[in-house]
């Protein structure tokens, strides 16, 4: 058996460029088990590591996980066969060479405690001796041989349940033979159907599963989301699901029981026990096997597609988290609304809040010169820059009011952009929102949150739990552990990787800092409300209960910006300072004057300034974030247009040309805002002239792309939408996929997108859109 290093070793050599060593997995993996953090290592133990990245060093922390549980099940199931006294050297050689759960389980299942069975029963009666005899030597005849064994009073009165007992005992035995169950198991995963079918009765209530209503298709190829969406069927009661091997003919074998056969070495040769025989292989597939080995398969199905659906929510999250933020500057926030009015918020560009009001521009009051004035007095007393627009009900209608106020304050030059507000009023009915507000109403609070995500999405979107923000697939089908598991890595790299002012970043955004946690995110606000501005990182060593190991992971993602070291502002790591002053003293440059000297750093040799201590991946860092200093490694900030006079279903037009925001990338395509209250999808046959495997290798969450409209459908608010501008509204053509309609989204697909975005309105070019999943 490979240690634990050595096969992750293997796996991460598997699908990285270059070959993964295991000293580099050890190193790790002691770092990990030390306390440090998948950021900290990326960034600052390169040499140690061996400079993994972030990607591989969480795909290790997850692998390492398994094999851990998967050692330790292993430990439990040797010591228990062991005390049974029934470890031999093969099985103790087959567990410590099994790889994964299900071997363990499938090697451990003759010795597992189980509830008293039939054939159990039979074998206490003493059955045993005709099992092995007829199975022995199908020449015996099973009559005969039964009828020495006839005791009514163990409740075997006659031959017929004395043959039944012997059967059950041997197919409980050919049911626990790991290796025929390892045989089929693999069988099956390349030759079995998924087949889903409609409960009788519930047409009309499961009328969304309606593509799965008599649906049949090749198990080793159903792709995530279709799956998932059967289980959800099945789960509501809707769809009966089973697993299907081919047609067994009249007067033939199916393929599995002929494994049976072949794996016992029995036949029919038309001897007295042959026809018993085949009986006992029959019902051992079709009362033993089977039903196990279906919901084993099943469950691998649903397990694959949750671990899909769970990395295509934490791609996407990944993507809005590092969008463009506009920066700082003051911004007017708008909540749109109807009957309860408008919400209003003014931010400086810190993200503080300024000034709030509510107006009513819309039915019923319709007070719409009254609204402009309101907000033109705002902007003009506050040089408000930005007008952040929430994408809800009355967005389009509160765009049309910006677009005026804009006229009307000219000298301003402000800009408007709509903002996705998937999760805001999550924040505002949250604990932390009536910390940060507390005398503030709740409506206005998601105003304030709208302004603030439009200046910085990140700092303001770790305030919410990701699972809130909407952009994933079938989120509330998977494992709930898993996915808050995964979204929460997401959420540290992504804070981490863009570093943060710890003199102006909330206690939510310090919180997901390497090495921190909340408690010692409120102790770092505490003390600064207390004490002022830190003017170095030192002084972080001052906040109760931040010790040296702490301060070794949070620094240098900690930026003090205009304090007393210049290094305190960049991602240059406290521990490193010494380097950089030699760097200084080598060049007789003084450290401020190297900052952003791009020329003059590029000409330096890294090698010169390695040593014991420093390698090459270090100190080529140092040297490219003294060129740059805390530079963002978020894009430029950019915005879509959305047409004017398309701001409905009912202003779409098929063969429209129209700009839009990608909202969400699923496994089966991309959905796309463009300005209608309801996000198009371009599938995936769409995406591109060329053929396409996986859409994020065409489009990301928060693209601006060029669409075509290809297909309205206004009754089941459904938009279809190409990235080809080739393609011709309601022509069927051989697209990049094969088969595929490009004008119209395939009749496989539609129903499968029900965690589609439900209205989203619009988009910003920052990147926030709900993909709103089915409720439950």
């Amino acid at each position: 058996m490979n240690s634990i290093n050595v096969r992750i070793a293997e796996e991460l050599s598997a699908v990285s460029a270059s070959r993964v060593l295991p000293q580099q997995v050890a190193a790790a993996v002691a770092l990990l088990d030390e306390g440090s953090t998948v950021p900290f290592i990326a960034r600052y133990r390169k040499e140690v590591t061996g400079s993994l990245d972030d990607t591989q060093l969480r795909t290790l922390e997850e692998r390492l996980r398994y094999l851990r549980e998967l050692d330790e099940r292993r430990a439990a199931i040797l010591a228990s066969i062991e005390e049974q006294g029934k470890l031999t050297g093969e099985l103790k050689r087959d567990i410590l060479e099994a790889d994964t759960k299900t071997r363990l389980e499938d090697l451990y299942l003759p010795y597992k405690q189980k509830r008293r069975t039939k054939g159990q029963i039979a074998l206490e009666a003493g059955l045993g001796e005709l099992a092995d005899a007829l199975f022995g030597n199908p020449g015996l005849n099973p009559e005969s041989e039964a009828a020495r064994f006839i005791d009514a009073e163990k409740g075997f009165a006659d031959t017929k349940a004395v043959l039944e007992g012997a059967k059950y005992i041997l197919m409980e035995r050919f049911a626990e033979d790991a290796s025929l169950l390892e045989k089929l198991r693999s069988f099956l995963k390349q030759e079995a159907t998924l087949s889903a079918r409609l409960v009788p009765g519930k047409e009309a209530e499961g009328a969304k599963f309606s593509d799965y209503f008599e649906h049949d298709e090749v198990l080793r190829n159903t792709p995530s989301h279709r799956a998932l969406a059967i289980f959800r069927g099945r789960n509501e009661g809707i769809l009966s699901v089973a697993l299907k091997v081919g047609e067994e003919l009249p007067g033939t074998s199916h393929p599995c029981e002929l494994m049976i056969a072949e794996r016992f070495g029995i036949q029919q040769q038309g001897r007295p026990a042959d026809k018993w025989l085949g009986e006992v292989v029959r019902w051992t597939w079709k009362v033993k096997l089977y039903t196990h080995l279906e919901t084993d398969l099943l469950g691998e199905l649903r397990d694959s597609a949750e671990t899909e659906a769970i990395n295509v929510f934490a791609r996407n999250l990944h993507d809005l988290l590092l969008a463009a933020p506009a920066g700082p500057r003051a911004t007017l926030g708008l909540d749109p609304g109807l009957r309860t009015g408008c919400k209003v918020a003014v931010v400086d560009a810190t993200g503080k809040l300024l000034d709030t009001a509510t107006v009513y521009p819309h039915a019923p009051k319709n007070d719409w010169n009254g609204t402009l004035a309101v907000l033109a007095k705002l902007c003009a007393k506050h040089s408000v820059d930005l007008i952040a627009i929430g994408n809800g009900t009355a967005s389009r209608e509160t765009d049309k009011l910006a677009i005026d106020l804009i006229k009307l304050c000219p000298q301003l030059k402000m800009t408007k952009i709509m903002v996705s507000e998937a999760g805001a009023s999550v924040y505002s009915a949250s604990e932390l929102a009536a910390k940060e507000f507390p005398e503030l109403d709740v409506s206005l609070r998601g105003a304030v949150s709208i302004a603030r995500r439009l200046q910085d999405p990140l700092a303001e979107l770790v305030k919410i739990d990701p699972k809130s923000i909407g952009v994933g697939q079938y989120q509330h089908d998977v494992s709930q552990l898993k996915l808050a598991r995964s979204l929460d890595a997401v959420v540290e790299d992504c804070v981490n990787a863009v570093g943060v002012d710890v003199n102006t970043a909330s206690a939510a955004l310090l919180a997901r800092i390497s090495g921190l946690n909340a408690t010692l995110a409120q102790n770092i606000v505490t003390f600064r409300d207390a004490n002022g501005a830190f003017k170095s990182r030192a002084e972080l060593l001052k906040v109760p209960r931040l010790g040296d190991k702490t301060f070794e992971q949070a620094a240098g993602f900690l930026r003090v910006m205009n304090g007393d070291n210049p290094l305190d502002a960049s991602a240059v790591h406290p521990e490193t300072y010494p380097l950089v002053q030699r760097i200084a003293q080598n060049t007789g440059r003084d450290i401020r004057s190297l900052i952003g000297d791009s020329g003059f750093l590029k000409r330096l040799d890294p090698k010169q300034f390695t040593d014991e201590t420093f390698g090459l991946p270090t100190v080529t860092d140092i040297l490219k974030e003294l060129d740059k200093p805390g530079r963002d490694p978020r894009p430029e900030f950019k915005t879509a247009e959305f047409q004017e006079g398309v701001e409905s279903l009912k202003d779409l037009k098929p063969g429209m040309v129209l700009e839009g925001v990608v909202t969400n990338v699923t496994n089966f395509g991309a959905f796309v805002d463009i300005g209608v209250h309801q996000d198009g999808l371009v599938h995936i046959s769409a995406l591109s002239e060329k053929f396409v495997k996986d859409p994020y290798e065409v489009v990301k969450a928060g693209d601006i792309v060029k669409v075509k409209v290809m297909e309205v459908d206004i009754p089941r608010n459904r938009v279809g939408l190409s990235m080809r501008m080739s393609d011709t509204p309601g022509e069927k053509t051989e697209g990049p996929r094969g088969g595929g309609n490009r004008g119209n989204t395939p009749r496989t697909e539609r129903h499968s997108t029900q965690d589609k975005p439900a209205p989203a309105n619009a988009g910003m070019a920052a990147l926030f859109a709900n993909a709103k999943q089915l409720k439950k």
